[in-house]
């Protein structure tokens, strides 16, 4: 059975002195994961760079992982500004995202340099959480399944998947993030469908079941449990409502 992913996506928020009160905050109201143990549901936080640093020292023997918010497809050099998989990894980091809406609009990021990263950070046993979806014109236009689907395609393109656990997708249909408007449980649990349906003619049965699906586009407490009763939806990729202790515990619960 597929552990269900929560994964907080902090974009360019938090301070490190922040960033540490959360996590003492977090860990405090659910000892679960405090504990070491294992919860449930797993959870993650995908802060920005400098404070990566700052979630290995307060994360450490706890349950709850961390990760990038991007990685570099290069191994090494002169790359101003670019963080390696290596460096990540050496940190403890477990996941990384590719592919983020917001890399793809504002840095004009292909298909192909997404596949890149996520066969780089596969490379140094890091999880990339990749990410597709459409804009709400595609949407309006009866094409958002055939749009995701060539999107997933040419970010998979030269990948090896064999278990299903080497990665996680997350959709995200971009007219979603950060707008407030989400997309109904029966959309994501479409659009999940379809992905896992993708990746069985793909990759084989064995990825397919083992593969985890997330939904991300304004999830918080309140549309938790709706988005999660589809069968193919795993978790969720959470922007705004995982900066605040309150909310992202909410959704654990919900879960």
């Amino acid at each position: 059975m597929r552990k269900p992913l929560l994964a907080g996506n902090w974009k360019m928020n938090k301070t490190p002195s922040e960033a540490r009160r959360w996590f003492a905050e977090f860990l405090e109201a659910n000892p679960v994961y405090a504990a070491g143990g294992e919860p449930a549901v797993e959870a993650a936080i995908l802060p920005s760079f400098p404070l990566i640093p700052v979630a290995a020292e307060q994360l450490a023997g706890s349950a709850v992982r961390f990760g990038g918010q991007d990685v570099s497809a290069h191994e090494w050099g002169a790359f101003t500004g670019e963080v390696a998989a290596a460096q990540l990894a050496d940190l403890g980091a477990s996941y990384v995202i590719v592919g983020h809406s917001e890399r793809r609009a504002y840095w004009n990021e292909s298909d192909e340099l997404v596949a890149a990263k996520a066969a780089r950070a596969i490379e140094h046993g890091l999880t990339p959480i990749l990410c597709v979806g459409e804009k709400l014109e595609v949407r309006e236009a009866g094409r958002a399944v055939s749009f995701t689907l060539a999107q997933l395609e040419g970010s998979l393109s030269g990948l090896e998947i064999a278990s299903g656990e080497e990665l996680v997708i997350a959709y995200e249909p971009v007219w979603a993030i950060g707008t407030g408007k989400t997309a109904s449980a029966a959309d994501a649990e479409e659009m999940a469908a379809a992905i896992r349906n993708f990746i069985r003619e793909r990759y084989g049965e064995r990825a397919a079941a083992n593969i985890r699906i997330l939904y991300g586009g304004s999830m918080k407490p309140a549309n938790t449990a709706d988005i999660m009763a589809g069968p193919n939806v795993d978790g969720g990729l959470v922007g705004g409502a995982s900066l605040e202790v309150e909310s992202f515990s909410q959704m654990i619960a919900a879960v």
